[in-house]
C-alpha cells in the first residue's frame, strides 16, 4: 500500500502521516454552534472530514474522532432572546436537529463524541488560571484576555504579520492592552448564562462572574480528552484566523507542549453566487431543505467530487449531476450483481474482471493516500464500474467468484465515500423491461426519438422505471421517496 501523506496548513506542505502513538490517531474537528439549522457549507466541511475519518479507519488506524458542540455563545443568546426562550432550551433544540442532520448524511456514525461546551467550564477555568499564572493572561474591567504580544509564534498558522491582525475579525473592547488580544472569560451581562468562577489574580482570590470566550472551549475539551498534544485538528479554512491561531496560543502557552497539534487540516469554503454561504449573509440553504429533494448520498458525492481543500461554487446543477452519477453507479452495479454466473467462463475474461478489481484497489488507494484526493478516487471508481459493466454487457455469463470479488471491491471503495449503502442494486430487471430498454437504445441510435420517448414514458408509468441519458450511457432507476424531515 502507498505512503499516506496529508497537507499540513502549519508547514504549508504535504507530510507523511506519522501519528504520535503508533497506529492510534486522535482527531478533533471544530463542531457546530447550535443556534440554527446546519446549512450546506457545514455539510461540506463535516462530510469532507467524515471521508477522511473513514479512510484512516479503512487503512487500519485506531481513530478517536470528536467534534464539539458550542452551546454557550453570543449568537445563541441573541437568538434565544428573539425567540422568547432560554439559551439552554434553544441550544438543546438545535443540537438535536443538528445531530439528526449529521445522521441523515452519514456523518454522526463515525464521530465518537460530541462534547458540549457547558460541560467543561471547570476545565476552562483551570486553563485560564494557568495562563494567568504564566503571565499570558490579564484581568481588565471584569474580562480576562490573552496577551498576544507574549506569544511570539502567534502568526505562524495564518502567515499574517502582527500589524495586520487588528484589521481582521477583532473584538473591539476598551479594557484590552492591544486591539488584537482575545477574550478568555467574558464579564457577565444581565439575563445571560454565567458562572461565578474564582481566579487568583495578583496574589488575591477574585470571583469573576462570567462565561467563557469562544476559543477557550476547544482547547479545554481537547486537553481533557486527548491531553495537551494530539494528531489532527480539522475545520473550515475561515477558522485559521483568529480561531485556530488563538487555540494554538492558549494551548501551548498554558500546557507548555509544542506543537499542540501535529497536523492542521482545513477544508475549503462552499460559495453561492460568488459569496461564502453563511448565516450572517442570509444566503444559506439548510441540509434539511436539500434532503427533501435529493438523496443524502448525492450530497456526499457532490462534496467528494471536489478535493477537501478546494472551494465549491454551489449550484443546484451540481447536486443534479451528483444525483445522476449516483443513479449510474447503482444501475451499473445492478447489472453486474444480476449478471448470470458460470464456473465455465473463459479464463481470459476472468482475468479481465480480476484485473479491473486490482486496478480499482490500487488507484483508489493511491488517490486517497495522496492527501485524500477524492476526485481521483471517484474517477477510478467510475472507470472500474464502467469497465465491469462493459464486460457484463458483452458476455452471456460471468465467473461467479470473480464477480463477487469485484462487487466487494466496489462496495469497499464506495463505503469510504459513504455511497452505495443501499441494497437497491440487488433489484433485477424483468426480461420485458430489459428488452424495452434495449429497444429504446436502438431507436435512439436510429434517431427515432418519438418512439424512444414513448417507451421511456411507458417504463415510468407501468413499471416505475426512470431512464436518464448520461455521458456514461443510459441509466435506469426506480422512483424512491425523498426525505420528509422538516
Amino acid at each position: 500500500m502507498s505512503l499516506l501523506v496529508l497537507y499540513n496548513t502549519l508547514s504549508r506542505s504535504k507530510e507523511k502521516l506519522e501519528p504520535l502513538n503508533d497506529r492510534r490517531i486522535n482527531m478533533f474537528v471544530c463542531g457546530q454552534t447550535v443556534y440554527d439549522d446546519a446549512h450546506l457549507g457545514h455539510a461540506r466541511n463535516y462530510i469532507s472530514f467524515d471521508i477522511i475519518a473513514r479512510w484512516l479507519r479503512h487503512r487500519g488506524y485506531s481513530l478517536k474522532y470528536i467534534q464539539n458542540i458550542t452551546d454557550i455563545d453570543d449568537k445563541i443568546i441573541a437568538r434565544a432572546a428573539e425567540s422568547n426562550t432560554t439559551p439552554e432550551s434553544l441550544a438543546r433544540e438545535y443540537e438535536e436537529r443538528f445531530l439528526e442532520d449529521m445522521s441523515a448524511i452519514g456523518v454522526k456514525e463515525n464521530v465518537d463524541l460530541y462534547p458540549r461546551s457547558h460541560d467543561y467550564i471547570k476545565e476552562m477555568r483551570t486553563q485560564i488560571q494557568l495562563l494567568i499564572d504564566k503571565g499570558y493572561a490579564y484581568l481588565s474591567e471584569g474580562n480576562i484576555y490573552f496577551e498576544i504580544d507574549k506569544f511570539p509564534t502567534y502568526t505562524d498558522l495564518s502567515g499574517m504579520k502582527i500589524d495586520e491582525l487588528s484589521k481582521h475579525r477583532i473584538e473591539s473592547e476598551p479594557g484590552k492592552k492591544k486591539p488584537y488580544d482575545f477574550t478568555l472569560w467574558k464579564k457577565a451581562k444581565p439575563d445571560e448564562p454565567h458562572w461565578p468562577e474564582e481566579f487568583i489574580w495578583e496574589g488575591k482570590k477574585v470571583v469573576v462572574d462570567g462565561r467563557p470566550g469562544w476559543h477557550i472551549e476547544d482547547t479545554a475539551i481537547t486537553n481533557a480528552i486527548f491531553g495537551p498534544q494530539y494528531d489532527i485538528h480539522g475545520g473550515a479554512s475561515e477558522l485559521i484566523f483568529p480561531h485556530h491561531s488563538n487555540e494554538i496560543a492558549q494551548d501551548e502557552a498554558a500546557f507548555g507542549k509544542k506543537p499542540m497539534v501535529k497536523y492542521w487540516m482545513h477544508s475549503g469554503v462552499l460559495r453561492i453566487k460568488g459569496e461564502k454561504m453563511s448565516k450572517s449573509l442570509k444566503n444559506f440553504i439548510t441540509i434539511r431543505e436539500v434532503l427533501k429533494k435529493y438523496d443524502p448520498e448525492a450530497l456526499r458525492l457532490m462534496v467528494a467530487f471536489s478535493h477537501y481543500k478546494s472551494q465549491i461554487d454551489f449550484s443546484e446543477e451540481l447536486l443534479k449531476k451528483a444525483g445522476t452519477s449516483l443513479n449510474y453507479l447503482y444501475s451499473s452495479l445492478s447489472m453486474i450483481y444480476n449478471a448470470k454466473e458460470s464456473v465455465h467462463m473463459e479464463k481470459e475474461t476472468e482475468k479481465i474482471i480480476n484485473g479491473i478489481s486490482l486496478f480499482l484497489d490500487n488507484e483508489f488507494s493511491k488517490a486517497m493516500d495522496n492527501d485524500f484526493e477524492t476526485p481521483q478516487a471517484i474517477a477510478s471508481l467510475f472507470t472500474a464500474i464502467s469497465s465491469l459493466r462493459n464486460v457484463v454487457e458483452k458476455n452471456t455469463y460471468v465467473d461467479g467468484n470473480a464477480k463477487k470479488a469485484a462487487i466487494n471491491t466496489l462496495l469497499n471503495c464506495a463505503s469510504v465515500i459513504g455511497i452505495l449503502k443501499h441494497d437497491w442494486y440487488k433489484e433485477s430487471l424483468s426480461g420485458e423491461v430489459a428488452s424495452m430498454i434495449k429497444e429504446r437504445e436502438s431507436l435512439r441510435r436510429e434517431k427515432r426519438f418519438e418512439e424512444a420517448d414513448r417507451i421511456r414514458n411507458e417504463l415510468k408509468k407501468n413499471h416505475n422505471i426512470n431512464l436518464e441519458d448520461t455521458e456514461y450511457g443510459p441509466v435506469w432507476y426506480r422512483e424512491r421517496n425523498s426525505s420528509n424531515r422538516s
